[in-house]
């Protein structure tokens, strides 16, 4: 087979979302990057509703995909027509994303080269007011059976593509945008760019390793094989050093980006690799404490920390150095108008450096009443802790359809994490059991408090058994 070979696809959904709508309908098309080589549709039951707005834009109606195939029937055929080939659509994300989550269901992990020909029309006709499929059929009078229908689309899509592959330069830049943009006279010598591509485009952790194995860089990414690529097509001193010294990847995939956060802070820790910079701190030689001043005043402070300070102070967080430490806290200060007196920033007994900015409400200047100003000092400190009130195990996303990951505080401390099979993910014990422990550090609780701030997740409660969010 010709690595020229493409497999162009085009699919209609019951809707936008890949995680909970299906697909209706598959086109795709052999193209040898000359001529059609072989085309394959089939209309598909999608065990779904098919909305009113979905069946009115493709005309593909409940009673048309009644007794159709249903997708796992016909996964063995996309996986022939599509493998080793480079895998193309109009809005690949799209495409791809849906098929992806499809085969993920099945327990089987659909990755391909891709290329995307709304981002390769983009640069080979710059100045289009439009991109969209239809737009583009519109300018170059590609001739089309029925829009909005798998097969025609794809083969609208073929068109396009040998348009983009005419020209020299176009064909170049297909290549850049195949290959993410490496150059392979970029990459280390032991690196190839066919083991790149073979990276699974998952969430995880993965390893660069120097020729004698030692491990000189670690990172996570929700894509690693795009991450990896990325780190080849940096110009920058990491990125030679990186190109230098790399002889090997190696790689673990975790499911859970919050599982990949962790993972990698703690490989960080324990293997010391030479090119990371940020998380090689083990130890946490400074801290935030808080306390109430004789004005009544919920006040916070940066100390040098110790087994002492901690058993005889309200430390609310502990940071590598004095200046992570008081970055931290400046920044809290600033984000909810604290005052810098009484944040130990800009000592004073009098009113404060900010509340002549205007950056402070002037509780140090008599402006402003302990109560008003405690109620922003506890949401300060509720931002700045990180340790735990509560036990609890957290759920998150597994490595298959099948199963979740498992995240444990106990103690007031994040234990380590482990997976379970979904369906045992309402028993605590065994969910508890599944979590290898780990060395853990101050940082990792900010990393647990930062992701469910941001993305969420479920939480139970390890006291009352009780879902809390």
């Amino acid at each position: 087979m010709s690595k020229r070979e493409y497999a162009i696809v085009d699919i209609e959904t019951t809707g936008s979302r890949a995680s909970r709508a299906r697909i209706t309908e598959i086109g795709i098309v052999i193209f040898d990057g000359e001529k059609v080589v072989e085309t394959y549709e089939t209309l598909l039951d999608p065990e779904q509703y098919i909305p009113a707005g979905i069946v009115e834009l493709t005309g593909i109606t409940q009673e048309m995909v009644k007794g159709k195939p249903k997708f796992f029937e016909v996964a063995k055929r996309i996986v022939e027509l599509t493998e080793g080939r480079i895998f193309v659509a109009h809005n690949a994300k799209f495409d791809y994303g849906f098929l992806r989550e499809e085969f993920g269901r099945l327990g089987y992990t659909f990755s391909r080269r891709k290329l995307c020909t709304v981002r390769l029309a983009r640069k080979c006709f710059p100045g289009l007011k439009s991109y969209s499929l239809g737009n583009l059929i519109k300018h170059f009078g590609i001739t089309v059976d029925a829009r909005h229908r798998a097969l025609a689309d794809a083969e609208a899509t073929t068109e396009l593509l040998a348009l983009c592959l005419a020209g020299e330069d176009c064909a170049e830049e297909a290549k850049r945008l195949i290959n993410h943009g490496i150059k392979e006279t970029r990459l280390p010598k032991q690196i190839k760019l066919e083991q790149i591509m073979e990276i699974p485009e998952e969430t995880g952790v993965y390893y660069f390793h120097d020729v004698n194995g030692d491990v000189v860089y670690v990172g996570k990414s929700n894509n690693i094989r795009k991450r990896i690529a990325q780190h080849f097509n940096d110009h920058t001193s990491k990125g030679s050093r990186i190109a230098e010294k790399v002889a090997d990847i190696t790689y673990e995939i975790t499911g859970s980006e919050l599982v990949a956060l962790l993972l990698e802070s703690e490989e960080i820790k324990r293997l010391q690799p030479r090119i990371n910079r940020a998380q090689r701190g083990k130890r946490f030689s400074h801290a935030i404490v808080s306390y109430v001043n004789e004005r009544g005043f919920r006040c916070f402070d940066v100390v040098r920390n110790s087994a002492q300070v901690r058993k005889e102070q309200d430390v609310i967080s502990e940071y590598p150095s004095i200046s992570r430490a008081k970055g931290r806290l400046n920044f809290v200060r600033k984000h909810l108008e604290l005052c810098s007196a009484f944040t130990n920033i800009y000592p004073t007994k009098s009113a404060c450096f900010h509340f002549h900015l205007k950056q402070c409400r002037g509780g140090c200047a008599g402006h402003e009443e302990p109560e008003e100003y405690n109620l922003r000092a506890e949401e300060a400190r509720l931002h700045l802790r990180n340790v735990f009130d509560d036990d609890f195990l957290l759920f998150d996303t597994g490595r298959t359809h099948d199963e979740a990951s498992v995240i444990l505080v106990s103690e007031g401390k994040y234990q380590g994490f482990g997976y379970i099979d979904k369906e045992q993910s309402h028993d605590i014990h065994t969910a508890i059991e599944s979590v290898k422990k780990t060395v853990t550090y101050p940082d990792t609780a900010r990393i647990i408090q930062r992701y469910v701030s941001e993305k969420g997740g479920k939480m139970v409660n390890l006291s009352t058994g009780k879902v809390v969010r």
